[in-house]
């Protein structure tokens, strides 16, 4: 059973996830924040597999409401909901530590598909769609002077072909892509991913993208 915790400061928004949420016989809902601070007080006592968070509510926002329940170590994820797929909090959520984000409207399947797919440890964001959030967004990545990729600790951790596998993440490849593209079969693409995940201690996909941009493996184009 995958529990959830829905922070919407709209009730209506809450009530019809929450409708949706619990017809399904994997999941339940645990609680309801309207707010981040609520949020943060609600996984501390619930310790819900996944939150839904909305990134514009009143008093604490879903951006740091996500950064202080990653901090925490609580072990849940976060699923950024946004108004618009190239909202520009919804990259500084990833940042904070979100697995990935949906429009608010996105159909009833993807948002249940996005929850199963963060419980077990997936990104939602596509590849591509991580890509170019990230390109539109570059100008917020932090100046790291005088620490170029090859001094970061966690890409000397990786070996040559590690690297080369991140870096082709960053760039937008899918497995089937990279597998293709570099002769490799799909398998061992899966484990080289694992590795570079559990090396960086990237959370997911996702991570490993912001990872990439922030090492100036990537640049934007």
């Amino acid at each position: 059973m995958t529990t959830v915790l829905i922070a919407d400061d709209q009730p209506m928004q809450r009530f019809g996830s929450r409708m949706l949420l619990e017809s399904q016989d994997d999941m339940t809902v645990v609680g309801e924040a309207g707010n981040g601070n609520e949020a943060v007080h609600l996984v501390a006592r619930h310790h819900p597999d996944v939150v839904l968070m909305d990134i514009r509510m009143p008093g604490l926002d879903g951006i740091e409401a996500t950064r202080r329940i990653i901090a925490s170590g609580a072990g849940t994820r976060i699923l950024i909901v946004t108004t618009f797929d190239l909202d520009e909090y919804a990259y500084d959520g990833l940042r904070a530590g979100a697995s990935g984000f949906l429009v608010k409207d996105a159909l009833p399947e993807e948002l249940l598909a996005g929850v199963r797919a963060v419980a077990a440890g997936d990104a939602v964001v596509a590849p591509t769609l991580t890509r170019r959030l990230l390109d539109a967004y570059v100008h917020h990545l932090p100046a790291v002077p005088g620490a170029p990729a090859a001094s970061d600790p966690r890409i000397t951790a990786l070996t040559e072909r590690e690297r080369e596998i991140l870096t082709v993440i960053g760039q937008g490849w899918s497995n089937t892509e990279i597998a293709a593209r570099l002769h490799l079969a799909e398998s061992t693409v899966k484990t080289h991913v694992t590795r570079i995940l559990a090396k960086t201690g990237a959370r997911d996909r996702v991570q490993a993208v912001i990872l990439a941009y922030d090492t100036r493996l990537v640049t934007p184009m």
